[in-house]
């Protein structure tokens, strides 16, 4: 069995095929999916096939505006920490913690009031990574993400 990489409750992730360096996330074993927060998102078909938009900022104080799309690959009901149950919308993309490169399912929703614009849940963090609840960003910023870890989902907006 591999040697597991240790990560903090909190810590810094890349989402490259989105053009996100650096967004803070709350790993969060409690969570089944991960979630991403966007400020708006609207629906497209390309090519016959469903695929959605999105706009966010990385954080509070980061006063650029993301947007891009993807394939949709799902949609599912997930029942968020306050028991209200929503359908949200799933994208495949590859989102890079600890200096790993992992493709994972995330969820596009509202996270308007959190402190974290990314929730990790535990599928993207399965059998590679262990969590410390007493620390936080064990792994610092990560450098901007290599042109080779790119996603196909990268798709320019018309």
């Amino acid at each position: 069995m591999a040697k597991r990489i240790t990560l903090g409750w909190r810590e810094w992730v890349a989402l490259p095929a989105f053009g996100i360096e650096a967004v803070r996330a709350k790993i969060d074993t409690g969570a089944r999916s991960s979630a991403l927060h966007v400020d708006d998102h609207w629906r497209f078909t390309e090519r016959g096939a469903p695929w959605v938009g999105f706009r966010l900022r990385c954080g509070a104080h980061d006063l650029r505006v993301v947007e891009a799309c993807a394939p949709v690959i799902d949609e599912r009901d997930v029942v968020d920490s306050g028991g209200r149950c929503t359908r949200r919308v799933f994208v495949r993309t590859t989102l890079v913690l600890a200096g790993c490169a992992r493709e994972v399912e995330v969820n596009l929703t509202t996270r308007h009031g959190m402190l974290f614009p990314m929730l990790v849940g535990r599928t993207a963090i399965s059998r590679a990574f262990t969590v410390d609840p007493s620390r936080s960003f064990l792994h610092g910023r990560q450098p901007p993400a290599s042109p080779a870890i790119a996603d196909e989902t990268r798709h320019p907006l018309a």
